[in-house]
């Protein structure tokens, strides 16, 4: 389990993300919360590409898909479904920046 410390923190704080953060101003600006939760999923998901040395992490966008789920019938409605796959891309991408940044430091 110890092996695991950064990506179950990275985890967590996406947790956060998506069940604290609309929490905070869903209200006011919508799209922008939405904007701010993809700009801290893309983050994340570089930060744990480029700390993670394990192949766990390559689920992680899936992992974060799913996450969202829950909290499209906690704070969204219906329409909030295909941010689902925003937040998929959105963590590949982030995901593979994080590891070319590492393999390019590593050299």
């Amino acid at each position: 389990m110890k092996r695991y410390v950064a990506e179950i923190v990275i985890l967590l704080a996406q947790i956060a993300v998506f069940y604290v953060t609309p929490l905070t101003g869903g209200l006011n600006n919508p799209m922008g919360m939405v904007l701010l939760i993809l700009l801290l999923t893309f983050a994340l998901s570089a930060l744990l590409g480029g700390l993670s040395r394990l192949r766990v992490k390559f689920l992680y966008p899936v992992l974060t898909a799913l996450l969202f789920l829950p909290s499209v019938w906690l704070f969204y409605n219906e329409s909030a479904w295909i941010h689902a796959l925003w937040y998929l891309f959105v963590s590949f991408v982030g995901l593979g920046i994080g590891v070319a940044v590492r393999a390019i430091v590593k050299r």
